[in-house]
């Protein structure tokens, strides 16, 4: 990162506000507009402090795969368009490891996720002139165009509680961070909420069926090559709340519970139908392989644990079978959302996600006792958009939670979830009644 990074940054900052003030003249609600402006300029600075962040504090993927190699890339195409340009469209497992500019990575592009995600950079190379600094910033602002997506999405269904969803997914500090430069998480949440919009705007507002349709298709897509797991655990709930949601319709309580417990019945059984299908394509996360990647990837981390300070136990003994896989559930949902705790924190990078996990402890902790556990559990079940964010939050939970034992690395795989969770207990809180204040009467004879 040179000076000239600096000098081109105020230029490509106003190229996007322009951009985004388009946007924001289409916009009538005053509310929306301040949070689209201040979501805006709280990702050019997130981008800023992303890119110190990982050139002079603690280097990682960011610096020594994605970039490298896409700026390398990206030279390689320039220097021989005609016989180059290929590798663009090349996939990764057959990507000609000589060409590699670090032998380190050897092995890194047979996974087509971080091809994918180098193949990025060495396009936003040619409109960036391969600054690292300007490249974040489009990574932060490819983020955000799918942020404000889910936050519309939210916000039409709730609109007296901008405040509120705009401080789960706009203002959430650990995912402006981690979404703000170039790693796979800012692609993850990007296509997460062009994915939830386009299908809300199918399957609600039935509005422009063919656009939104291909947007689905692409985001899924997408989401399946860089992080196929979002895609497990997303797709299901929502089509559940799709379903729950025309359960409303219905006007006899007696139907709607028995076509509510066929629904689910129906929905689990022919997900592990589908599972079993495409056991083959999925690989790592077929249902009957699922205690054996759980086990693989603690065995990753433990072997890391020696020279990873930020390394850390769920205190559950796992051996491999769905039984302990079942104990270790509610430690690994606890690490997820209420870890790493604040004396865990060794680095700065975990200290803000400390803070923001205690935080959101007492906020659930404060909405449970509030509403009881009966009121809690019973609005989860009667209300079909509490019922999608729990769940799919959850089930995302347990899996990040049981495999990844690295606060560094957890902070950022659970970014996906975190907004819907903070919705879901928001809306809890919601639908607790609202105490009535007593009006004395004053007789005045």
């Amino acid at each position: 990162m040179g000076f000239t990074d600096f000098i081109l940054f105020p230029l490509y900052v106003f190229i996007f506000h322009l951009f985004f003030s388009t946007k924001r003249k289409n916009i009538n609600d005053p509310y929306l507009k301040k949070h689209l402006t201040h979501g805006f300029w709280i990702r050019v600075f997130s981008s800023i402090a992303f890119t110190i962040f990982f050139v002079y504090i603690t280097p990682g993927d960011s610096t020594s795969l994605y970039y490298p190699e896409g700026y390398h890339l990206y030279q390689l195409i320039l220097k021989d368009p005609v016989n180059n340009i290929h590798l663009l469209f090349t996939p990764g497992i057959n990507y000609d490891e000589n060409l590699l500019l670090d032998p380190e990575n050897i092995g890194a592009f047979k996974l087509e996720s971080n091809f994918l995600i180098t193949r990025l950079v060495a396009i936003l190379s040619f409109v960036t002139f391969g600054k690292y600094l300007l490249i974040n910033l489009c990574f932060s602002m490819i983020a955000y165009s799918g942020i404000w997506r889910l936050y519309k999405f939210f916000n039409e269904h709730y609109p007296q509680l901008h405040k509120k969803l705009a401080i789960a997914i706009i203002y959430l500090p650990t995912l402006i961070f981690w979404s703000s430069g170039v790693l796979k998480d800012p692609i993850c949440i990007c296509m997460l909420g062009w994915l939830t919009y386009a299908l809300y705007c199918i399957f609600e507002k039935r509005q422009s069926l063919i656009k939104n349709i291909i947007i689905a298709i692409a985001a899924t897509y997408i989401l399946y090559i860089v992080k196929m797991y979002i895609v497990i655990c997303y797709l299901p709930f929502f089509g559940l709340y799709l379903i729950l949601n025309n359960l409303k319709l219905l006007k006899s309580n007696i139907s709607k519970i028995t076509l509510g417990i066929i629904i689910l019945s129906s929905s689990i059984f022919g997900l592990f139908a589908l599972a079993d299908t495409l056991k083959e394509q999925l690989g790592f996360f077929a249902i009957d392989k699922i205690t054996e990647s759980v086990k693989t990837q603690q065995t990753n981390f433990i072997n890391m644990a020696d020279g990873a300070e930020s390394s850390f136990s769920l205190g559950v003994e796992y051996n491999g079978t769905m039984s302990s896989l079942l104990k270790m559930t509610p430690a690994a949902i606890i690490a997820t959302f209420f870890r790493p705790f604040l004396w865990e924190s060794k680095k700065i990078s975990t200290l803000m996600s400390s803070v923001e996990s205690l935080a959101l402890m007492l906020l659930t902790l404060y909405v449970f006792l509030r509403a009881g556990p009966l009121r809690f559990f019973k609005t989860i079940f009667t209300n079909s958009m509490v019922f999608f964010c729990f769940f799919y939050s959850i089930v995302f939970a347990i899996f990040i939670g049981a495999t990844t034992l690295n606060f560094g690395t957890l902070v950022r795989y659970k970014i996906p979830c975190m907004p819907f969770y903070i919705i879901a207990i928001f809306l809890i809180l919601e639908a607790i009644p609202k105490k009535k204040s007593k009006i004395k009467n004053v007789v005045v004879s």
